[in-house]
């Protein structure tokens, strides 16, 4: 048994994440003690395997501020982080000491676990280069992230292991961090279809008694269009809305009439650009006259999240250049066609005229593809048998957890002594 902990910055409902669980998922599966260091855990806006007592979790420094007169939000996470690094390395009582540290997201804590007495292993997993997810317009702002960039490339030279969610990010992560000799492996993410069979049932049982829609303003012979991702600006939930914009053109009147987009996004009110974008897309809602056939939802729970991966008819994912994106595989295991940008992570989880489509980004081709899906109701059903298969075959839960505790094992084999040559 090898006891392992997770540091992540804040445990809410996103792609990382869900990563982040399901790994500790697996880990837990294969018999080792497993929990969870953060800065911030809201019980109501979280994966409920975080909030049941499935996995032990510890708050540090949640009452450190996570802006500095509405800035500086890298500043504050990297503090933050540092902050739980340090009560890891150095304050975390013995008995709950650990043999290995999976970090993500923010590496300036690697070499604060790297000099803690206990002389943890240290693993990074890498969804996307942070410098990367920030604009840098301006002098200033470059200015302000100089540091903040040098500072993410040398820490995380100092992992004792680093993977990466794709080949696509493999790629990206070669050609922004040139001065690393670090070369990570690629760990796709995974399901835990367990849990997705087991509600499958629960909801089945759960119909017979009480045959309710899926949504009040969605009437039972609805075509249904689901788009599942937060509400960012970057998520490009407006292709969706175009796109079924065009379709209104493209379907007799008797047809559109029974389709629904439904947009089920993560959102926190903590976070303005949520709160900004929601209200963005409700105006181009109204602006498309799409009133009727849009929903938009806010943080559904996962029963909810489930229920309507199962109810609808295919999956449409609108981010341009997604590193990985654990959803096309939530929607494919369920057997739904996937309708994607071509570009990133997409382009190794969807087979092009097989699970789905590969689309450029404009709702030409997003929306051609939604009007074949609805029009020919074998090619769909083909589809999202393939699309199920796929996810068994390539990206099985049971692969992931066999593939992460090899690597486990082998992190812990390691002599204490031996630093890791994966630095500059």
């Amino acid at each position: 048994m090898v006891r392992v902990l997770f540091l992540h910055p804040d445990l809410g409902i996103g792609g990382a994440e869900r990563l982040v669980v399901d790994a500790a998922l697996a880990l837990k599966e294969r018999g080792h003690n497993v929990s969870f260091l953060t800065n911030h855990h809201d019980s109501t806006h979280c994966f409920k395997e975080t909030a049941d007592g499935t996995f032990p979790v510890r708050v540090i420094g949640d009452w450190l501020p996570r802006k500095l007169f509405g800035r500086f939000y890298a500043f504050c996470a990297y503090f933050r982080m540092l902050y739980a690094a340090i009560y890891a390395s150095f304050f975390m009582p013995q008995r709950e000491q650990v043999d290995v540290v999976i970090c993500d997201l923010i590496s300036v804590c690697i070499p604060v676990l790297r000099l803690a007495k206990h002389r943890p292993r240290v693993l990074f997993y890498c969804h996307f280069p942070d410098q990367l997810l920030s604009a840098q317009e301006g002098l200033l702002k470059r200015l302000y992230r100089f540091p903040i960039n040098w500072l993410e490339e040398h820490t995380i030279g100092l992992a004792n292991k680093v993977l990466v969610n794709s080949k696509f990010t493999l790629r990206v992560f070669r050609d922004t961090f040139r001065r690393l000799k670090t070369v990570p492996d690629v760990l796709y993410p995974s399901l835990h279809t367990q849990y997705f069979d087991q509600m499958q049932k629960k909801l089945d049982q759960r119909a017979e008694i009480l045959d309710e829609p899926v949504h009040p303003r969605v009437p039972r012979n609805s075509f249904i269009y689901l788009d599942i991702n937060r509400y960012e600006r970057k998520k490009n939930h407006a292709l969706a809305l175009h796109s079924l914009r065009l379709l209104a053109d493209l379907l007799p009147d008797i047809d559109f009439k029974r389709c629904r987009l439904i947009i089920a996004g993560g959102y926190d009110t903590r976070c303005l650009e949520n709160v900004e974008h929601f209200a963005e897309l409700e105006k181009l809602v109204e602006k498309l006259k799409l009133q009727d056939h849009v929903i938009l939802l806010r943080s559904p729970t996962d029963e909810e999240k489930c229920r309507l991966l199962f109810a609808a008819h295919c999956l449409l994912y609108t981010p341009e250049n997604e590193h990985f994106g654990i959803v096309p595989l939530e929607g494919m295991y369920c057997s739904k066609p996937v309708v994607a940008l071509n570009s990133g992570g997409p382009t190794e989880t969807v087979v092009h005229t097989s699970t789905g489509f590969l689309c450029e980004q404009q709702p030409k081709s997003f929306g051609g593809a939604m009007y074949q899906l609805f029009r020919d109701e074998p090619l769909r059903m083909k589809m999202g048998e393939q699309a199920h298969k796929r996810v068994q075959q390539k990206f099985s839960f049971q692969a992931f957890a066999d593939r992460l505790n090899g690597i486990i094992q082998e992190l812990t084999s390691i002599p204490k002594q031996t630093r890791s040559k994966k630095t500059e």
